[in-house]
């Protein structure tokens, strides 16, 4: 079974690629490349800074989800700079390669081991950073769904017509909100860890669980403000709604297991935004990729080098030369000199 479950996700993961990739090329028919090069081209260059800006807050608040962890581990000795080059080569990795929780793992482990860490403990942060991203998924799209229960109407023909009722996305928007809910008095009260099967959920620390409820929603919230300054502001639907449509699209790419989402994000995003033109909408769904996938994707992989290097090369210096071992021979002998007797005298008189 375990030898299957190593390659179920993977078939699912291109099972989904395909698909979706089907599905959008249908929907994205008679659509040429030289309307998105305008629409490219039609975006202000303030508004590639302001979705550059995005980028940095959204790669910050993850930094910030590993330090929360550390915190929770009680380890206070690892430097923000070391945290913040950790989190963001981990999650560049994991968003273009896929199956976030376990690419992401091999990074950390590599890591964070290096600092001292178990890999119990490199577990554990791992499975909290997961779940605080989880968390601000969870509130972000609680609120979305209450303040605006009719934005599951935009996916109607495509979802079963219970989902798109807003009544129904306003009573599930409460139930997500009062999940938080549960989870927030849990922490305060001091609850005991609460088992679901297998699964084991021990609440944190107060202090713990109110850092996680600022920085989750502070990643979800600048990730979608890539593609809500990349967007026209005519016929922009507003940030709620692209934020909405955000989670619901990241999430489901998430789920697909694709290999960075490809795909599936890109398709229910082009499905929710009839109000949008299609080269406008593809246009500002590339700028998201290259600001928030290729170029970390990137700069990761040199980062990877680098530290990779060093840490063979801090490998051969601790071995050294053989302890007494015979000193090498000089390269040039020259008559009379004994370069033993030499090596001999230096070490009874340092020079």
């Amino acid at each position: 079974m375990k030898k299957i479950s190593e390659f179920i996700w993977p078939i699912i993961g291109l099972g989904a690629l395909v698909v979706s990739g089907y599905l959008l090329y249908r929907e994205l028919q008679g659509l040429s490349l030289a309307d998105v090069e305008e629409s490219l081209k039609a975006i202000p260059a303030h508004r590639f800074l302001l979705a550059a800006l995005s980028t940095l807050v959204a790669y910050a608040a993850l930094a910030w989800y590993d330090r929360i962890a550390l915190l929770h581990l009680g380890v206070r000795h690892i430097s923000w700079l070391f945290v913040s080059v950790c989190s963001f080569t981990t999650y560049a990795l994991s968003h273009n390669i896929g199956a976030s929780v376990f690419s992401g793992a091999v990074v950390r482990y590599r890591a964070y081991t290096a600092k001292g860490l178990s890999a119990a403990q490199v577990a554990v942060l791992v499975a909290l950073c997961s779940f605080t991203f989880g968390l601000g998924t969870i509130l972000l799209g609680g609120v979305t769904l209450t303040l605006k229960p009719d934005l599951l109407t935009r996916l109607e023909g495509h979802l079963p017509g219970v989902l798109t009722n807003p009544t129904t996305a306003f009573v599930l928007g409460l139930a997500l909100l009062g999940a938080v809910g549960l989870y927030v008095v849990g922490s305060l009260l001091h609850l005991k860890p609460l088992h679901i099967r297998s699964f084991k959920l021990e609440y944190p620390r107060p202090n713990i669980m109110g850092r996680q409820l600022l920085a989750a929603p502070l990643e979800l919230l600048g990730a979608a403000g890539i593609i809500y300054f990349a967007l026209p502001e005519a016929g922009n639907p507003g940030f709620l709604v692209v934020l909405a449509v955000f989670l619901a699209s990241f999430s489901a790419a998430l789920v697909s297991h694709a290999p960075g989402g490809l795909g599936v994000f890109e398709l229910i995003f082009v499905l929710a935004m009839p109000e949008v033109a299609r080269p406008q909408v593809i246009a500002a769904l590339l700028v998201f990729r290259i600001f928030y996938f290729w170029l970390p994707f990137l700069l990761s992989v040199i980062v990877v080098v680098l530290y990779e290097r060093s840490r063979l090369a801090e490998a051969f210096k601790r071995r050294g030369p053989p302890v007494g071992a015979a000193p090498p021979e000089p390269p040039l002998v020259a008559p009379g000199l004994d370069s033993h007797k030499i090596e001999h005298r230096l070490e009874k008189k340092a020079v």
